[in-house]
C-alpha cells in the first residue's frame, strides 16, 4: 500500500466538502446503510472521557500528557498582550496557495476581518494550486505596491526566488504554514511563520487513537511525500503507535492529498479486504482523506460507528466537523484556529512595519471531539478559541 513518492499540491476540493456534507445529512436522516458484516462485531472503542495507560514508554507518556491538555474546552489566552500600535495606511496582500483548500480559505477570512479592524486595505490573490500561479501572485502583489504580504500555505522553499524578489522590493512578509516550524524562517526574508506545533498535533491525534481503543489500536496512517509538515506529522504518529506494544501499525499509506478524490475509495476498500475489522483506526495528516474514505465505507455497507474510525492531525474542515457531530466514521480532528491565525498574521505584519520583533506566539493544540464540539465549534463548524483573541489584538493596536 505504500505509494510512490511524488510532489503534489495540497488541495481540498469544495466538491468533496459538499459531497461529504450531503452524505452525512443522509446518515442523520436515517438513510445510510447500517448493514454489512461489521455491524455485529464487538465495539472496539471505549469512552474518551478517561485516560488510559499504554505503558511507561516516555514517548507515550508525553503524548498522553499533550492529549489531556488538548482536550480541554476552555482555552486561555497565551498570546501577546503588548506590542506596537497600528501602523497606519498600509496595503497588504494575502496570497493563497489554493483558495479551494479549506484551511487557506479560513485564514484568508481572518486576515480580512483583522485588516478591517486595524484599518488596512487587503487584497486576496489565489495561486490556484500551482507553482506558476503562486509565483505570479507574488509578482502581482509587488506590482500593486503592497506594503506587506501574507503567504497562505505558500512554501518558503518552493517559491523562494519570488519571495526574495518581493523582499528586495521592500515588502514585509509573514507566512502561515510556509515552513515546518513557527517563528522566523532561516535563510528567507519571512518575518515569521505561523503554525501550530506539527509534532504536537500529530502526537495528540495518535494519543487519542490509543485512548479510544484502550491501547489496542489497529492503525493505518495516511500521509503524502513531498510535504515537510505532513511527513513530520506522519512520522510522529507512526512512532507513537509503534511505541504501544499492544497496538498494531497495519499500513503506512502514501496518498497525495490532491489525489484523494480518485484514490481513497480504492485504498479504503483494499485495506478493508486486507485487514477487516482489525483496522480500527485511520489516522491522517489532514481531514481530506476522510472526505472520500467515509463514502466508500457507506457504499460497502459499513455502519458509521463500526471499524474503522478516523482521527485527523489537521486542519478541522467543515466536513470533518459534520462527521464528528453526526458520529459518521470520524471521531476527532486536531483543528487549527484559522480565524485567529489570520488575526495573528496581521499583528505580526504590524510588528514588522514598526521595526519590532515577532510575537513568538504559537497557538495551543486543541482536539475537537463529539464531547467538546459545541464549546468551540459552535453551529458554524469552525474551531474558534474562546480566548477573546480579537479584543487582545485590538487593545494592542490602539496603543
Amino acid at each position: 500500500m505504500l505509494g510512490i513518492p511524488m510532489k503534489r499540491p495540497y488541495l481540498c476540493g469544495k466538491g468533496a466538502i459538499l459531497a461529504t456534507t450531503l452524505i452525512v445529512a443522509a446518515f442523520v436522516a436515517g438513510c445510510s446503510s447500517g448493514g454489512g458484516s461489521d455491524t455485529n462485531q464487538p465495539d472496539p472503542y471505549q469512552s474518551q472521557s478517561g485516560p488510559v495507560n499504554c505503558g511507561s514508554n516516555p514517548v507515550l507518556t508525553h503524548a498522553m500528557s499533550l492529549l489531556k491538555t488538548a482536550q480541554q474546552s476552555t482555552i486561555p489566552w497565551t498570546g501577546p498582550t503588548s506590542g506596537p500600535k497600528t501602523q497606519p495606511n498600509k496595503t497588504i496582500v494575502y496570497i493563497a496557495q489554493d483558495m479551494s483548500n479549506g484551511g487557506v480559505l479560513g485564514v484568508s477570512k481572518g486576515v480580512q476581518n483583522a485588516a478591517a479592524a486595524i484599518g488596512w486595505k487587503v487584497t486576496v490573490i489565489d495561486g490556484r494550486g500551482t507553482v506558476a500561479g503562486r509565483v505570479a501572485a507574488i509578482g502581482q502583489a509587488v506590482a500593486l505596491h503592497a506594503d506587506g504580504i501574507i503567504l497562505g500555505s505558500v512554501d518558503s522553499e518552493e517559491e523562494k526566488a519570488a519571495i526574495n524578489q518581493a523582499a528586495a522590493a521592500g515588502v514585509k512578509i509573514v507566512g502561515w504554514h510556509s515552513a515546518p516550524a513557527a517563528g522566523p524562517v532561516p535563510g528567507t526574508p519571512i518575518f515569521t511563520n505561523i503554525t501550530t506545533n506539527a509534532t504536537d498535533v500529530a502526537a495528540v491525534s495518535a494519543a487519542d487513537a490509543l485512548q479510544i481503543t484502550n491501547c489496542k489500536a489497529g492503525a493505518v496512517i495516511f500521509w503524502q511525500s513531498g510535504d515537510t509538515i505532513g511527513i513530520s506529522k506522519a512520522e510522529t504518529m507512526r512512532s507513537i503507535v509503534q511505541a504501544c506494544t499492544t497496538c498494531k501499525l497495519l499500513d503506512y499509506v502514501n496518498t497525495p492529498l490532491a489525489d484523494t478524490a480518485t484514490r481513497m475509495e480504492g485504498e479504503t476498500n483494499s485495506l478493508r479486504q486486507q485487514f477487516g475489522t482489525k483496522w480500527t483506526i485511520g489516522l491522517g495528516i489532514n481531514d481530506l482523506y476522510f472526505d472520500f474514505a467515509s463514502p466508500a465505507l457507506t457504499a460497502a455497507g459499513v455502519s458509521p460507528s463500526s471499524p474503522p474510525q478516523f482521527i485527523s492531525a489537521g486542519d478541522g474542515s467543515i466536513a470533518a466537523f459534520n462527521r464528528i457531530r453526526a458520529g459518521y466514521y470520524q471521531m476527532a480532528t486536531v483543528a487549527e484556529p484559522l480565524n485567529e491565525a489570520g488575526w495573528q498574521a496581521v499583528d505580526e505584519l504590524n510588528r514588522a512595519f514598526a521595526g519590532a520583533g515577532p510575537s513568538g506566539y504559537v497557538s495551543p493544540v486543541h482536539i475537537v471531539t463529539k464531547a467538546n464540539i459545541n464549546t468551540n465549534g459552535g453551529p458554524q463548524n469552525v474551531y474558534d478559541p474562546n480566548n477573546d483573541y480579537k479584543t487582545h489584538y485590538e487593545q494592542i493596536w490602539k496603543g
